[in-house]
């Protein structure tokens, strides 16, 4: 009898992270919403990018600072935060009667993201043995991803069935589901007596939020500029606090570890590369002739169903590779799938297969990744520890949409795509750019230092 309750606790523990985790990339669904949102609200085109900049901002300038609170406050008290402030920002974005509101409400969802993100990885790796933690990351990597394809392939009829709204209302239950669930997890540890760095805390949010602005603002210098000088005083003083604090955000001197340095930017850098299948993918498929939208959106879906796979297999391949070794391979992987891409991408068969392949090298990379750094931190920092591979994917999402962009754009594509040769030399040069970026970061990846150790 104890040990099938103890099988029960483990599986609501798990459920309700992998629940509260999964309403997080379902915002694969709000992509789908843009066009209708625009309408309902009257907006000019170019609107629509606070929609995702308000979100992306508060998850990412929270991330590392909601992971501290987990390590010292319990990861399952700030989960259950997470969840709370998830569920109300879906009902208020769904009952939104303006567009600054609705940013508004966007902004307290993506402080949810925030919160539940930072703790999700410790939250799952603690639910398992630590002989188990591959398999643990396999499971929340492959979920994430699942929840990625799923709120893409769902939100064609969802919306054009019950309208707009839908794509926030249908995740309220999700996050109320998972909090419910979340009650049930363990008790939070109340061994440790660190102090929260509150003035760290600001200055480290200050940094992230101009650092993000920044990069989203890079085709014009004359606010990328001031933002980069508010970036480099922010970080200066961040850094300055966590030396002089007791009881450090996260500890920097870790960063002086050459492999802990490498896997991070290499992990920024692959999923800046990464990026340029959703990013420009979408606007190759509306240029093949005949292609039923729900099919576009079912070829879109093959990334995220190639990262399911790829994060699966991981976990069982930790077992018996070196964690480097498939990195590596990953970051080839990536730089396949997008070669591929650029060599056939009128052939939808041919430009699936280039995406599924993609998206399993990215699978692969993100569990050997978490492994790394989680391996790298004390088990009571895995709260800082999955928020910095979180923040990471973040950072290298932002920039890509910045970067491949601009590449994009000079390589000569301008607002009238419709001249095939141009688009098709634009596309060419931004997906080129993304396979060269992810071979460089597995050739990087090859002469990687030893392993990095816990402290």
């Amino acid at each position: 009898m104890p040990r099938a309750r103890n099988r029960a606790a483990h599986f609501i523990g798990v459920s309700a992270v992998l629940l509260g985790t999964t309403v997080v990339p379902l915002d694969s669904s709000v992509n789908v919403d843009f066009p209708f949102i625009t309408s309902h609200f009257g907006l000019p085109l170019p609107a629509i990018q606070w929609l995702v900049i308000s979100y992306t901002l508060a998850t990412a300038s929270l991330m590392l600072v909601c992971g501290r609170a987990a390590d010292l406050f319990g990861a399952n008290h700030v989960f259950l935060a997470g969840c709370a402030c998830s569920a109300a920002a879906f009902v208020l974005c769904a009952i939104a009667p303006d567009y600054h509101l609705l940013l508004l409400f966007r902004a307290l969802q993506g402080a949810g993201a925030g919160l539940v993100l930072s703790c999700g990885p410790a939250l799952i790796t603690s639910l398992h043995a630590e002989a188990d933690r591959p398999r643990a990351l396999g499971i929340y990597t492959a979920a994430f991803a699942a929840g990625a394809a799923i709120g893409a392939a769902l939100a064609g009829p969802l919306i054009a069935q019950l309208g707009w709204t839908i794509v926030f209302s249908f995740r309220a239950p999700i996050a109320a589901a998972a909090f419910g669930l979340a009650l049930f997890l363990p008790p939070a540890s109340r061994s440790r007596t660190d102090r929260f760095d509150a003035p760290g805390a600001v200055l480290l949010v200050f940094t992230i939020t101009c650092l993000l602005l920044v990069l989203n603002r890079l085709a014009d210098p004359t606010i990328a500029l001031p933002l980069l000088a508010a970036t480099m005083l922010g970080a200066a003083g961040f850094v300055r606090q966590q030396q002089r604090s007791a009881h450090p955000i996260i500890d920097l001197r870790r960063f002086r570890q050459p492999r802990f340095a490498v896997v991070n930017l290499a992990s920024t850098l692959l999923n800046l590369a990464a990026f340029a299948v959703p990013l420009l993918v979408p606007f190759q498929l509306a240029r093949v002739p005949q292609l039923p939208v729900a099919l576009g959106g079912v070829v879109l879906a093959t990334s995220s169903a190639g990262m399911v796979l790829g994060a699966s297999a991981a976990a069982r391949l930790l077992a018996h590779s070196s964690s480097r070794t498939l990195l590596v391979t990953a970051a080839w992987l990536v730089a396949a799938g997008l070669l591929g891409i650029i060599a056939m991408p009128d052939r939808i068969a041919a430009l699936a297969l280039s995406m599924l392949v993609q998206g399993l090298g990215l699978g692969v990379f993100q569990v050997a990744y978490l492994d790394q750094i989680t391996l790298a931190m004390p088990v009571q920092d895995r709260g800082v520890a999955g928020s910095l591979g979180m923040l990471t994917r973040t950072l290298g999402i932002v920039s890509g949409a910045s970067l491949l962009m601009i590449v994009f754009q000079a390589a000569g594509a301008t607002e009238a795509v419709n001249a095939d040769e141009t688009f098709a030399a634009s596309f060419r040069a931004a997906i080129l750019c993304a396979a060269t970026l992810a071979a460089l970061v597995g050739l990087v990846l090859v002469r990687l230092p030893g392993r990095a150790r816990s402290t």
